[in-house]
């Protein structure tokens, strides 16, 4: 997923479903210059929901 980020910045939004992110990624990648911010972008905001997702993770499994 971390390769789709960095080649397809707007596809790795909407694969995590963020459609208007998406769109907004999209503008900014379609120029050279914008590539480059769109692909840290979506790979910044990829780790960002995979730390959410193993601290809800951890957070469930103190609360048993």
């Amino acid at each position: 997923m971390t390769l789709i980020a960095i080649f397809f910045p707007c596809i790795s939004f909407l694969l995590r479903g963020k459609i208007l992110t998406a769109l907004l990624c999209l503008i900014l990648q379609i120029t050279l210059i914008g590539w480059i911010p769109a692909a840290i972008w979506a790979v910044v905001s990829l780790q960002n929901s995979r730390a959410d997702r193993r601290n809800n993770k951890l957070i469930k499994a103190m609360r048993k």
